[in-house]
């Protein structure tokens, strides 16, 4: 009876075991997923770090945003003949019917 007693402690020990084992198991898949995923992120922003730090991505910039040419070039700048101002176009609002409120509610429900 002592044995079949110390064999049931066992397992139950056992069972608390394997039961923190699959928790922690799952747990490393997590965090190894995770650490996956910023890996990836670190990546791709060095990426994106090298082509900023890079020639091209500042020549772009400059055509781009600052309007720079190079010698050379033949930069075209529009000019509007004149100043135009936006003509508005204003919606009239609907005008109040003739007839008075009174008369309204009064054929609406006598008549």
């Amino acid at each position: 009876m002592f044995i079949v007693f110390v064999m049931l402690l066992l397992m139950m020990g056992l069972n608390a075991r394997l039961s923190e084992f699959f928790r922690l198991y799952d747990q490393k898949n997590q965090m190894q997923e995770r650490i996956d995923n910023l890996q990836a992120t670190s990546v791709a922003l060095d990426t994106q770090i090298a082509y900023a730090d890079s020639d091209k991505a500042v020549e772009e910039w400059v055509r781009t945003y600052e309007r720079a040419v190079l010698p050379g070039d033949i930069a075209i700048i529009p000019h509007p003949d004149q100043e135009i101002t936006p003509e508005l176009h204003y919606i009239n609002p609907p005008g109040a019917d003739a007839k008075e409120n009174w008369r309204a509610w009064w054929e609406l429900f006598f008549e």
